[in-house]
């Protein structure tokens, strides 16, 4: 009988994940559910040939040239791949996948969930019925923003980006967006494409951000550009946390430039950013936009078919390094 590859589970997966992988591979498991540190990341992969990670595990350049020769392969468990350097994988002879495609639905869903709980005061209303504190009712009560005919601004057209479109649409909703390139017609289904982002910023009564997690979109949505926003706009982040300078996006809030904001992802995660948790015009999730039953057992079979395919000598359909 052939060896089965060794492979490291990072975290807690699905059951049925967890059960396919444990037929095909010698699985280590995490039955903790523990972030691993750098230490034990690289202490835990040393003896495996392939791992099956999260966003929640970092690896650095420093970790990767840590792993030993026996590591061939990180699957990821999630689309962005800015916990890992990919350059530093390419050249260590890791090949490195994720999973797009499958969590576009769940996640476009958590975006209209926070568009729609920071236009209608979702946290605020929440909060005063659990209280107890509902004890009043006029016609200028917990008044919110109708986000139906508004203008629905996408940065980034991605899967995500052209579901989330489809979504507002449903809202009866204006869709803009600016993207590194336009997207032939059939995509864009009548969004209008802004050549910068500046021109999209300026229509965007709702600004959705949906672009990958690069060095240049670092702080991309600034105290510059959440200038540039029609007065007392929404702004939805359900893509990664290091998209939005959180203390502009705070003194935009406080100030009542924007009307309010709806976050699924923080700069520091786990725990967010206790300044924006103490402001009444946020809507907060903790990280949660691909949390549904279909869509992580679905990302747990993606990362399995990649593994399979690679361990099969044939080519990841999802090889990103």
């Amino acid at each position: 009988m052939m060896t089965k590859p060794r492979l490291v589970m990072t975290r807690r997966f699905r059951p049925a994940v967890e059960q396919r992988a444990a037929r095909d591979y010698d699985v280590v498991l995490n039955p903790d559910d523990r972030v691993l540190s750098p230490q034990d990341l690289v202490a835990a992969c040393m003896n495996a040939d392939a791992v099956m990670a999260c966003h929640s595990e970092l690896f650095g350049a420093d970790v990767i040239r840590a792993l030993g020769p026996r590591l061939k392969i990180i699957a990821n468990h999630s689309v962005g791949t800015d916990h890992v350097d990919l350059a530093a994988a390419a050249a260590a002879g890791i090949t490195v996948t994720n999973t797009p495609d499958v969590l576009s639905d769940a996640t476009a869903e958590i975006a209209m969930l926070c568009m729609l709980g920071a236009a209608r005061r979702g946290a605020e209303g929440d909060a005063l019925v659990r209280s107890g504190q509902w004890n009043f009712w006029s016609p200028d009560f917990m008044v919110g923003r109708q986000v139906t005919g508004k203008r629905f601004g996408i940065l980034g057209m991605g899967r995500v980006g052209q579901v989330a479109a489809e979504r507002a649409r449903g809202f009866g909703m204006q869709v803009h967006y600016h993207n590194r390139r336009r997207l032939p017609a059939h995509l864009e289904k009548g969004a209008v494409f802004h050549d910068s982002l500046e021109s999209l910023l300026s229509v965007s009564d709702v600004l959705s951000l949906h672009c990958p997690a690069t060095p240049g979109n670092d702080g991309i949505i600034n105290a510059r550009t959440l200038a540039m926003l029609p007065d007392r706009a929404i702004v939805v982040n359900t893509a990664r946390g290091m998209l939005i300078d959180e203390d502009a996006l705070v003194q935009a809030l406080q100030s009542g430039r924007l009307f309010a904001a709806g976050l699924d992802v923080f700069r520091t995660e786990p725990g967010g950013n206790p300044a924006l948790a103490a402001l009444p015009n946020v809507f907060l999730l903790p990280h949660i936009g691909s949390a549904t039953e279909e869509t992580r057992d679905a990302m747990g079979f993606r990362a399995l078919d990649n593994l399979d395919a690679f361990f099969a000598g044939r080519e990841p359909s999802d090889r990103v390094a």
